[in-house]
């Protein structure tokens, strides 16, 4: 779940890297537009996952043997 997560933060921060420096967004150009059903979606599951690694600063690190 944790690495599902990083990669769709992950998604998220090239996007907005492309739209700061472009002005283009690749999941609207990907889905049609950013109002179409399938770019909600993928915001909302970028939303989503930013929230859950928010977890992940509060966890212990695990310290190898």
């Amino acid at each position: 779940m944790d690495r599902l997560a990083l990669i769709l933060v992950i998604i998220g921060a090239i996007n907005w890297l492309l739209v700061g420096l472009f002005q283009w967004d690749l999941v609207a150009a990907l889905f049609n537009g950013e109002g179409s059903f399938l770019s909600r979606i993928v915001y909302s599951l970028v939303g989503l996952a930013g929230l859950y690694c928010i977890s992940l600063l509060f966890r212990e690190r695990r310290t190898a043997s």
